[in-house]
């Protein structure tokens, strides 16, 4: 295996660790099981606890980078579900990513250079869905791509935790049903 597969390997059995384990369980121990190799591989290649912290975001900030841009949605109501993929994405297949994703971003609060190193994807949300609402043609604000942009992000810690309950108090038991509310309050003329 080429050393960058191995690097890659093992960011990739990180970002797993971290979303099943939390912060506290990011280990190189664990990191070495979770890839299946041997004892020791991950700290010859991320000594410190830091290096395999900064290792991980890189790792999380290269998937976001290189995840294909949706095609632009057309109208308003291709926007609607196109945001529904994505929560549903979140919930399902994305769900260890966006995870590790969290972890880290609350690791950050207190290590100002993991947040530089995430800070591309928030901020690449911000300008992305703000790309696709004036793409389906609603009357975008800054101010109201913003509100969408953070409600969503909002919706995805109560997404990935699944309470029953919360889900539906905040009606993201039905994704879609949630979304075309999102984007009838940021624009009400909107027609979906």
């Amino acid at each position: 295996m080429a050393n960058q597969d191995r690097r890659d390997l093992l960011r990739d059995a990180a970002i797993h660790v971290l979303a099943r384990e939390g912060g506290r369980g990011l280990t190189h121990r664990a990191v070495d099981a979770e890839a299946g190799v041997p004892g020791g591989t991950a700290k010859n290649y991320f000594p410190a606890r830091e290096a395999l912290l900064r290792a991980v975001a890189e790792r999380c900030l290269e998937l976001y980078q290189g995840a294909v841009p949706p095609a632009p949605p057309g109208d308003a109501t291709g926007l609607a579900a196109l945001f529904e993929a994505l929560l549903r994405d979140a919930a399902g297949p994305g769900r260890a990513r966006l995870l590790a994703y969290l972890e880290l971003q609350a690791e950050s609060a207190r290590r100002p250079w993991l947040a530089e190193i995430l800070d591309p994807i928030a901020a690449g949300d911000f300008a992305r869905f703000e790309r696709a609402q004036r793409a389906a043609g609603l009357p975008v604000t800054r101010e109201s791509a913003a509100l969408v942009t953070l409600t969503l992000h909002g919706a995805l810690p109560h997404l990935l935790s699944g309470g029953a309950d919360t889900l539906a108090a905040a009606g993201l038991d039905d994704p879609a049903a949630f979304v075309r509310g999102v984007l009838r309050a940021a624009y009400p003329d909107a027609e979906l």
